[in-house]
Parts: structure tokens; sequence; C-alpha cells
């Protein structure tokens, strides 16, 4: 049992991240506060762990990150029970996020659509529909991107294999995502 590697492997891919990312991260607060301060939402999705980062990231903009301010309009397409059978049991479990976004979705949107692998079937449905309504779509993704990479207007790859080190970096980015967001806010 090499506990050490685990650590080694995480800082590796975070350094590596470092070189390279910096210029989406800001580019995509940029968005994220423009589209707050025109009166729009952020809307988050995945599946499994995905779908806890989508519930954790859209509690950050609703609630607060670190630093008192208005709650700003998130939402997570995983949280509804009742939308997500309902809609999986309808029209199939390739359709939950793309029907939700089509209700929720409006144009001036940004959502985040999360997958590790990128071929997330109902996640790209939604982004498919999101294009149509008008809803900017960042992609959280990991490995090579997959076929979401070509789909969303700004993906963000996590190069490596590895689930828990591609969630362990979108985690990462969303916070540093807050953190810009609420800066960006305030300054107004």
């Amino acid at each position: 049992m090499d506990i050490a590697k685990h650590f080694h492997d995480s800082i590796a891919l975070k350094q590596e991240l470092l070189k390279t990312l910096i210029p989406t991260i800001e580019q995509i607060a940029q968005k994220l506060a423009a589209c707050l301060k025109a009166g729009n939402k952020i809307i988050f999705f995945g599946n499994g762990g995905s779908a806890s980062d989508s519930q954790h990231l859209a509690a950050e903009f609703v609630g607060r990150y670190e630093k008192e301010r208005r709650a700003l309009p998130a939402i997570s397409l995983t949280v509804d029970t009742s939308a997500l059978t309902a809609i999986g049991n309808d029209y199939g479990f390739e359709r939950v996020f793309e029907r939700q976004l089509e209700a929720l979705g409006r144009k001036g949107d940004v959502a985040f659509a999360i997958s590790t692998s990128g071929n997330s079937k109902n996640v790209i449905a939604a982004v498919k529909r999101a294009k149509e309504i008008g809803v900017y779509t960042v992609g959280f993704l990991g490995n090579t991107g997959g076929e979401l990479k070509s789909l969303v207007d700004l993906p963000v790859v996590i190069p490596s294999k590895k689930t828990s080190r591609i969630q362990e970096s979108h985690i990462l980015i969303g916070h540093i995502l807050c953190e810009c967001v609420d800066e960006l806010i305030e300054q107004g």
C-alpha cells in the first residue's frame, strides 16, 4: 500500500493544471460573473460523483463560498428525485438532464456539463439542448475530453484516466471559480 503515491500523483496533476489552465479559469470566471450580473443563473449536472460535484458547486453559489455576499442563482439538475425518476421513466435516463435544462435553462445562463469520461449520454443530450436554447456550456471533463470536448463552448479537460484525480481537480477548479466570481461580483 503506497499511500504517498496518491499524494504525489495528485500533486503532479495539479502542477500540470497550474501550467495550462489559468487563462481558461479566468475566462470562465469572467463569463460567470457577466452571467450573474445580467440576472441569469448557473446550471450544473453530471452523474455519480459528478452529480455530487454539481450539488456541491451549486450550493457554494447559492449559500456562500468564503465571504458573506448575496445569494447567487445556481441549480444542480441532480437533486430533484421526482423529476429524475419521472423523466427517466417516461423518456429514458438519457433525457433526465435535457428535459430539465429545457424547462429551466434560458439564453444567457451558463451550464456546467460534468463528465469524467466526456461521453455520458445524458450529459451530451443536455449540452445539445443547451446550445439550441442559447445556454453557454462549460465542460468539466477528464482523460481526452470524449465527445463532449467538441460539443461544449469551453472544455476544461483534466488529463488523467483516474476518476478520483479528475474529480479532485474539478472541485479544485470549481472552488477557484467560486472565489474569482465572488471577487468579480464584489468589484461591481
